[in-house]
């Protein structure tokens, strides 16, 4: 693709990366046919190939963003399926964000949106905000029709009708090990300590019955990767620096064989701390974090995880940010055959659920149709379980099926000797 940025442009680093991805475009348009949005819409703005044009005209300009390339930025999952299927290795993962943060400097939202992404970006990163958020919530239910905006009629519609016991295993400690034979850190996620702790403590079970040592390091805390996904650089680079830092103070001390991560949006973020703090005094920190971080499948596979009888028929959903962001897409599925389950997959397994962040918050009409496709091609399997690996799929799926959803590794857990997960009746 051609682009005019300037020479004084091209000083920006940002704008100097945008060009390198921009110019790698041929626009084949093969991303249109595993674009989930352009499955739904139909228009070629809402497909890849259509916003890349939007971001080039956007930072060619110099001009501060516009209400309709806003939109149909605002309307991308960041999936990533376009990456797995663009034959040019286009970056569009680093184009959109570089784009989002264009849009959150340039561009007044009105002020709904500006309170709603404000309220999200200042409560789910934190897990006791988050719980009380969601008990509110619950509690607002009765007057939902009254809500004036779709969106909080959707944040109204989240909250789980129960939430678990804070886990005792979230806090910063050791779960030490005899006969040691790795020494993990185990990334506990945010979203996922107020919403299912039984992903976490099935983790830790399993990691410590395999011989692995596991931290909870102290300072630890989100990601960064929703407030990175609205925008939101500061915020998001903050989180991630205080990670950054807590995993180097492990690795200093007692050494780690790895960074454990069990929710895969986080695991995508993890892993490209090393690009979001090139240019920063973090940079080497960074890169080596993002070095060691693993997803659990990943670091499961690599450990020669024992074989078991499972016995159960589990259609595996495979997330965006696992299969397209990390590109693990078999680790998962041959662990859970190993351990004695028939595993089946959907049609068209490459589109998301819909879920993608806060996404299902903030574009609830058309989170809603995708979560209901891939309903659909998940129950056709007939599965007595359904599996995944991020906790946003898992709410998202779980609120549209009557099957139980758990993380892959709570069966992976049951399976080697650890309880049955409670979602399915255990």
């Amino acid at each position: 693709m051609q682009t005019f940025f300037t020479p004084e442009q091209l000083e920006d680093p940002g704008i100097a990366e945008a060009n390198k991805i921009l110019r790698a475009c041929v626009h084949c348009g093969m991303c249109t046919a595993t674009c989930p949005t352009y499955q739904v819409l139909g228009d070629e703005l809402d497909s890849p190939r259509g916003r890349i044009y939007l971001i080039k005209d956007m930072l060619e300009s110099g001009r501060p963003a516009d209400a309709r390339t806003v939109t149909h930025i605002d309307r991308c999952l960041s999936c990533l399926a376009c990456m797995t299927t663009c034959p040019s290795g286009v970056d569009y993962m680093h184009l959109v964000d570089h784009a989002r943060v264009h849009i959150e400097k340039t561009y007044k939202r009105p002020v709904m949106d500006r309170f709603l992404r404000a309220v999200l970006a200042q409560i789910i990163p934190y897990p006791k905000r988050f719980r009380a958020a969601l008990g509110l919530a619950k509690l607002g239910r009765p007057v939902r029709a009254l809500m004036p905006d779709r969106r909080l009629r959707a944040m109204l519609d989240m909250a789980p009708d129960r939430l678990p016991k804070p886990s005792p295993n979230d806090k910063p400690q050791t779960f030490a090990v005899p006969d040691r034979r790795k020494r993990v850190a185990l990334m506990t996620g945010c979203a996922q300590q107020a919403l299912d702790t039984d992903i976490n403590d099935a983790t830790i079970r399993l990691l410590t019955r395999l011989g692995v040592e596991v931290v909870v390091p102290e300072g630890m805390g989100c990601c960064g990767a929703l407030t990175h996904h609205m925008g939101r650089e500061a915020q998001a680079h903050a989180s991630a620096g205080a990670n950054i830092r807590a995993f180097m103070k492990e690795m200093l001390g007692r050494g780690l064989d790895a960074i454990v991560i069990n929710a895969s949006g986080c695991g995508t973020t993890v892993k490209d701390y090393g690009h979001m703090f090139r240019d920063d005094p973090l940079a080497a920190d960074a890169a080596a974090v993002s070095a060691l971080a693993k997803d659990v499948t990943e670091f499961l596979s690599e450990i020669d995880m024992p074989e078991a009888d499972g016995g159960l028929r589990v259609a595996y959903h495979a997330a965006c940010s696992l299969q397209h962001g990390q590109k693990i897409r078999e680790a998962p599925k041959a662990l859970l055959r190993r351990a004695g389950f028939e595993v089946v997959e959907p049609e068209n397994s490459h589109l998301c659920c819909g879920s993608a962040g806060t996404y299902n918050l903030m574009q609830p009409e058309i989170s809603a149709e995708l979560k209901a496709r891939k309903v659909a091609t998940l129950e056709a399997r007939a599965p007595q379980v359904i599996a995944a690996g991020n906790i946003g799929c898992m709410v998202q799926i779980g609120s549209g099926s009557d099957v139980p959803v758990v993380h892959t590794v709570e069966l992976l857990d049951w399976a080697l000797g650890g309880p049955k997960p409670a979602k399915m009746g255990g």
